[in-house]
């Protein structure tokens, strides 16, 4: 099968959408969330696992930092995200304490200052807090720790509330990136998921980011909403032209109604089909690349300038929860509700709701949900779907064999007679084409999606 075409000539490009747009994880970890261990590890066992870590690679890599900060003031009824909707500003208090008694918790264990290295505020909407707040929240986490001099911080803003203020303060705490949710500028789209927020408010705060000094402007915008066309989605990425931000991801809408109970406010005929959606992709993907952004691989873009593309072209592309990054550090601690946190052998998931939460950080706990520790095949597996992801390849060594079993063998050479990948002297290597199918090209060495055969279908979004 080396080789030979596979793709039917009449239109390849609809013949691999079709056929590879199947549901798959977006490989931020491996194993996935839902293949975590059903036993979740002990707080010691965790905490052991984060001092291994530390201990490795605090003084050559640093660590990063996520906060999950959950309070939006109103529903975007498309959002899968955890969040607690509420307009009473009074529960920033209470919350800042919780977390920050959290990181005393990992603080106490290290035996050195660690070194900050990432830093990222995301949600629910950061900038529902106070830069008051933020401020006193982010100057007692330094207080503890020492900052790398190439430090990455970044924050998620919502266009609507993100003032001049918020970006200032974060800015002289030494963020350098923000990121802006943008998903459409369609007023019918932006009525339906209520998320009612001018082009000239993206504008505002775009500009205003810019005029302070922050270096890298991320646009986040989801295709398949309801209402949406091929000329609404053309119309706001004309309009995302205008503004012309370093960064774009470019999201496939979930609608999992029976998860995110909020998305049962419009139905699934208000959704583009199946054709359309994959359409409104195609669309999505010709016009950034006619605008000189370059596809880092699963839903992200970038210019040329930014320092993710430079990061993909020096090898030195990293992904982890936080999703694409320029930092590649073996420690991320995931402080605040639902957080994740990253321990290169383990990984560990907070309680998701607030109250949960906080009660168990004030008697003196981490507030442990779900983990999982990595056996040597895990670590094996991940490195490998890492690589795929953010390098595009993969030499298969000795140590690897075992990975290429007959199947994969034969999925292999199918991929590359599609023009999605090239395979040889044991090096797989994924070609310009194979880069919208990057999720599909990993899931070939995810051992827990093969054995759980069909049972995943509706845990993930689809891979286009």
């Amino acid at each position: 099968m080396n080789g030979t075409c596979l793709i039917p000539p009449a239109n390849p490009s609809e013949y691999l959408i079709q056929k590879y747009n199947v549901s798959a994880p977006r490989y931020t970890s491996y194993p996935t969330v839902p293949f975590w261990d059903p036993q979740a590890p002990t707080q010691e066992q965790w905490l052991q696992v984060v001092e291994r870590t530390f201990n490795e690679s605090n003084a050559e890599k640093g660590i990063s930092l996520y906060l999950h900060l959950p309070f939006c003031e109103k529903l975007c009824t498309y959002c899968g995200c955890n969040k607690r909707i509420t307009t009473n500003h009074g529960v920033e208090g209470g919350y800042i304490k919780a977390v920050m008694d959290e990181w005393q918790l990992y603080v106490n264990r290290f035996t050195e200052k660690p070194i900050l290295r990432e830093l990222h505020l995301g949600g629910g909407t950061p900038t529902f807090f106070s830069p008051e707040n933020l401020r006193l929240l982010l100057e007692r986490i330094y207080a503890s720790a020492d900052i790398h001099p190439e430090r990455e911080f970044s924050l998620e803003g919502h266009p609507n509330n993100t003032t001049f203020e918020h970006l200032q303060t974060l800015y002289d705490l030494g963020f350098r990136r923000v990121s802006y949710g943008v998903q459409d500028f369609d007023p019918k789209v932006q009525l339906t998921i209520n998320r009612v927020q001018p082009f000239e408010n993206v504008k505002v705060a775009t500009v205003e980011a810019r005029r302070i000094g922050y270096e890298s402007v991320n646009f986040d915008l989801i295709y398949g909403l309801p209402h949406q066309t091929l000329e609404s989605v053309s119309n706001t990425i004309d309009q995302v032209a205008l503004l012309r931000p370093d960064r774009i991801a470019f999201y496939s809408y979930a609608h999992v109604p029976w998860a995110s109970p909020s998305q049962r406010g419009y139905s699934e005929t208000d959704l583009p089909s199946g054709a359309e959606k994959r359409a409104l992709y195609e669309l999505g993907l010709r016009k950034f690349k006619a605008m000189g952004y370059h596809d880092i691989g699963m839903d992200h873009f970038a210019l040329p300038n930014d320092t993710l593309y430079q990061a993909q072209q020096n090898g030195k592309l990293h992904r982890n929860f936080m999703g694409y990054t320029t930092c590649h550090t073996d420690l991320l601690i995931g402080l605040g509700t639902s957080s994740i946190s990253d321990a290169k052998y383990g990984y560990m998931q907070n309680l998701k709701k607030v109250e949960e939460y906080k009660a168990s950080i004030a008697e003196g706990n981490l507030a442990i949900f779900k983990g999982h520790l990595l056996t040597e095949e895990d670590l094996i597996r991940k490195e490998s779907i890492l690589s795929i992801a953010c390098h595009g390849e993969l030499q298969i060594t000795k140590e690897l064999e075992f990975l290429i079993d007959g199947k994969t063998l034969l999925s292999l050479h199918e991929m590359e007679g599609e023009g999605l990948l090239t395979f040889e002297n044991r090096l797989l290597k994924v070609t310009s084409l194979g880069q919208a199918f990057v999720r599909n090209i990993c899931m070939l060495f995810d051992q827990k999606v093969k054995q759980a055969e069909q049972g995943f279908s509706s845990t993930f979004s689809k891979a286009i």
